[in-house]
């Protein structure tokens, strides 16, 4: 039995400026995954998990994170291929870099103690919200019950 299985690697990250708001991303570039998130992206081939949502940071958002700090993943397995999906998460209040949109959708500084309650958020941010700031969260998965999904937080 082979060990291995494709995997699909992605990062995101909060963005804090120090004073209650986050960075956020209306996600308009993908009719099937919508509404506002963190930004991020796909950790390209051959490429590290860090240096990826610099990277991915600084194209979509036009700022430089310094220091990312790695606090927890979100992991599920896709329904059409079975492909296992990672996201890598992330947390960063230090940057420079002047803030722009990008074609991935538009940016801005959001409170964070309004968008916990906000109707816009993409399907399932909310649960990932948990692991950006609970330090006793770490994983957020989705466990597949009699033709339903159960979310789990370790």
């Amino acid at each position: 039995m082979s060990r291995s299985e494709e995997v699909e690697l992605t990062n995101m990250c909060m963005i804090s400026d120090g004073k209650g708001k986050v960075l956020v991303q209306n996600k308009i570039n993908n009719s099937d995954w919508h509404g506002w998130n963190f930004p991020g992206g796909h950790v390209e081939k051959g490429e590290y998990i860090t240096p990826s949502v610099i990277r991915e940071i600084k194209e979509e958002t036009g700022l430089t994170i310094k220091n990312p700090r790695l606090c927890g993943i979100k992991e599920f397995h896709k329904l059409k291929d079975g492909k296992r999906y990672i996201v890598f998460l992330y947390i960063a209040d230090e940057f420079s870099g002047e803030l722009k949109s990008s074609e991935e959708g538009e940016i801005f500084w959001y409170p964070f103690s309004e968008l916990i309650e906000s109707d816009k958020l993409i399907d399932g941010f909310g649960e990932m919200l948990s692991v950006f700031i609970n330090d006793n969260i770490s994983e957020v998965f989705y466990e597949r019950t009699a033709g339903d999904f159960k979310t789990v937080f370790m």
